[in-house]
């Protein structure tokens, strides 16, 4: 269950709070694809891998983060 991953938009994370995808970056040395994102909370910046963006978290199939209308 592949969503797109969008600069600028808005993402749900699973435990509830949004987050917007502020850039697409490569790590230095591995160069896995990293998706630098930002709290709508309290503006924290956090960085995950890709891989782990569109991951299935339970067993109904939930993803990690989910796009925001």
């Amino acid at each position: 269950m592949e969503q797109e991953i969008t600069i600028g938009r808005i993402y749900k994370h699973y435990k509830g709070n949004l987050y917007r995808i502020i850039a697409i970056a490569k790590h230095s040395e591995t160069l896995e694809e990293m998706i630098v994102y930002q709290s709508l909370k309290n503006n924290e910046t956090w960085v995950r891998p890709k891989t782990m963006w569109n991951e299935v978290i339970d067993e109904r199939n939930a993803l990690r983060f989910t796009l925001q209308k």
